[in-house]
């Protein structure tokens, strides 16, 4: 908040700068702070989301008035090099510029530990309370044992998208050799453990002919873990590997002769889907919130064709990223101020049309969205919106209406 100073020497001139600060307040931007890596080996995915972040903000709110009567939103990035203590460091940062919204989603691992965090935090400082605006880390253990009320996941958690993915695995009678494989930390655990579990309950005659877990954003060269895979007999792979180890997995296996099916949550966009070009074509599935082929709307062709003419290099890949900045907006309108309790008591239980069809809602007792999940193809055909500037992107193959509508939660939230 910008300050006037200096003396007052009449009742004029206190008027006059009486209005100064009254503007000042009103041109004020309510302000988020994106911790995400900005440098390093996942760097790309980063920043990709941070244009996508800054485009929704302005398109979907700041164009349309802003909140609370014409203030804008903005969203400034934090390198947090996807190191959870520089993360920490990187939320003191943002706190201490007065910012009050942290949103941040590569890394499950950065996720808890800036939960918990904000956590302690907010209970140490009443006046200066921020909120978590999770867009992309999906360790189910956020929104269970670990959830708190300042927390608030705007993409579906591991457990519902891999519900999802295996309904879809198990009407494929060829599979019956599956591998698992993910990176090493919360996450690719979370990944694995859900994999097991939902094999097991539907598709018992399958086998886990391999379960292993590797360095995240260590390996240079997976020709070992691909030979591993093709000696398993597989005829599908499941992953939830993402960023280069996802990109670095995927040609591995391909070059080594794999021609079955890899699922996965997260092999788009960001050069990905470019570098699989031809390759990943009838191997490469993902399970993701949202489908961009076919269009849901005339809406959605026009924010895409709108992104891409701002940032030609870059995707809408994270489509959750608009649908949290609308839910925001709406909560901070409906609370009538960006103080951080009216607003996650605003947005506990928000239910809004999503741009990519379909609704979202936020379900008040973890804070975990419930939404539309789709599994989508790698492909060059019947695109309406390639990515990476190639031929190739993601075709719907199968949806879920209200995916983990009814999935369970271990969740005690404790409300101030």
């Amino acid at each position: 908040m910008k300050k006037v100073t200096g003396m007052i020497l009449g009742s004029v001139m206190a008027g006059v700068l009486g209005f100064t600060a009254t503007a000042a307040i009103a041109a004020d931007s309510i302000k988020i702070a994106f911790i995400d890596p900005l440098s390093g080996p996942f760097a790309t995915t980063g920043a990709n989301g941070l244009a996508e972040w800054k485009f929704a903000v302005e398109k979907l709110v700041n164009e349309k008035g802003g909140v609370l009567g014409g203030t804008k939103l903005e969203v400034i990035g934090f390198d947090n090099k996807i190191s959870p203590k520089e993360s920490l460091i990187q939320l003191q940062v943002a706190i201490d510029q007065g910012i009050r919204f942290v949103a941040q989603g590569n890394s499950s691992g950065v996720a808890n530990a800036l939960t918990g965090a904000i956590k302690k935090h907010n209970k140490r400082n009443p006046d200066k309370r921020v909120i978590f605006l999770n867009y992309s880390a999906v360790d189910p253990a956020l929104t269970n044992d670990k959830c708190n009320f300042w927390h608030f996941r705007f993409d579906a958690n591991a457990d519902i998208k891999m519900d999802a993915l295996t309904d879809v695995i198990a009407k494929d009678s060829s599979i019956d050799k599956i591998y698992i494989i993910g990176q090493d930390y919360s996450f690719g655990k979370a990944v694995a453990a859900a994999a097991v579990r939902n094999i097991e309950a539907k598709m018992p005659n399958t086998k886990i002919v391999g379960n292993e877990l590797h360095p995240i954003g260590k390996v240079k060269d997976f020709t070992p873990y691909a030979r591993k895979i093709i000696a398993s007999g597989a005829n599908a792979v499941i992953t939830g590997n993402w960023g280069s180890d996802m990109l670095g997995l995927g040609k591995a296996v391909i070059k080594a002769g794999y021609k079955g099916p890899i699922y996965t949550y997260y092999a788009a966009s960001s050069g990905i889907t470019k570098a699989f070009g031809a390759d990943g074509k009838g191997v490469i599935r993902i399970v993701q919130e949202g489908t961009l082929n076919p269009p849901a709307s005339d809406r959605v062709t026009e924010y895409v064709n709108a992104f891409k003419a701002k940032y030609p290099n870059n995707n809408i890949s994270q489509l959750r990223i608009a649908n949290t900045a609308e839910m925001l907006a709406k909560a901070i309108d409906k609370a009538g101020s960006p103080d951080a309790v009216k607003v996650a008591y605003a947005l506990e239980g928000m239910e809004i049309d999503s741009i990519w069809g379909g609704k979202v809602k936020m379900r008040k007792s973890d804070h975990q969205a419930i939404q539309d999940v789709y599994v989508v193809a790698h492909t060059d055909e019947n695109m309406t919106h390639p990515l990476d500037n190639s031929p190739y992107g993601l075709l719907t193959e199968a949806s879920v209406v209200n995916a983990g509508m009814d999935s369970p939660t271990s969740c005690k939230m404790k409300r101030p």
